[in-house]
This record gives C-alpha cells, sequence and structure tokens, in this order.
C-alpha cells in the first residue's frame, strides 16, 4: 500500500483568536438574584394551586381568578417561565 502523505501545519491559526470577554459578561449574578429566581417560581406554582383548589364547585372562588377562567393556567406558567429565564440567566 502507498503511504499517505504527511500535510504541513499551517503557521498561523485557523481561527483568530478573540480577545478577551468583557468583564460585565463573566461577572457573577448578584446575591439576591438566587432568592429572587426562587420566590418567581414558588409564586408561579403557589398560583396554579390557589387557583386549582379554589376552582372546584364546593370553594369560595377568588374574583380576579374566577373572570380569568381558564386564562390562570398561563398567568401560572408565565411566571413559572419567568422564574425558569432567570435560573438560565444565574451564573
Amino acid at each position: 500500500m502507498p503511504k499517505s502523505k504527511v500535510r504541513k501545519k499551517p503557521d498561523a491559526p485557523l481561527r483568530p483568536q478573540t480577545a478577551t470577554p468583557s468583564a460585565r459578561a463573566l461577572s457573577p449574578s448578584p446575591s439576591w438574584y438566587p432568592i429572587v429566581m426562587v420566590v418567581v417560581l414558588v409564586l408561579g406554582l403557589a398560583y396554579m394551586i390557589v387557583y386549582y383548589l379554589t376552582s372546584s364547585g364546593t370553594s369560595p372562588h377568588i374574583p380576579v381568578m374566577a373572570s380569568l377562567g381558564a386564562w390562570n393556567f398561563a398567568v401560572g406558567f408565565g411566571v413559572m417561565l419567568l422564574g425558569l429565564i432567570m435560573a438560565v440567566r444565574w451564573r
């Protein structure tokens, strides 16, 4: 079998080296950030639990929740989604 040719490595890198990212992009989140994130997640969950428990026929309705109807699920999931977005951005 014939031997393959050895290729020379280029002197310069193929991709230009980027400068170090800005200090703001690498800075950690403030100490209050995870606390607010957890509170937002729990508030969304608590909102959905309260709606579920008060939507039955025997429990008294909360006026704001009764007027929203099934949109209460969107409100609860929206608040929890905000907490999830905060969790993704947490450093």
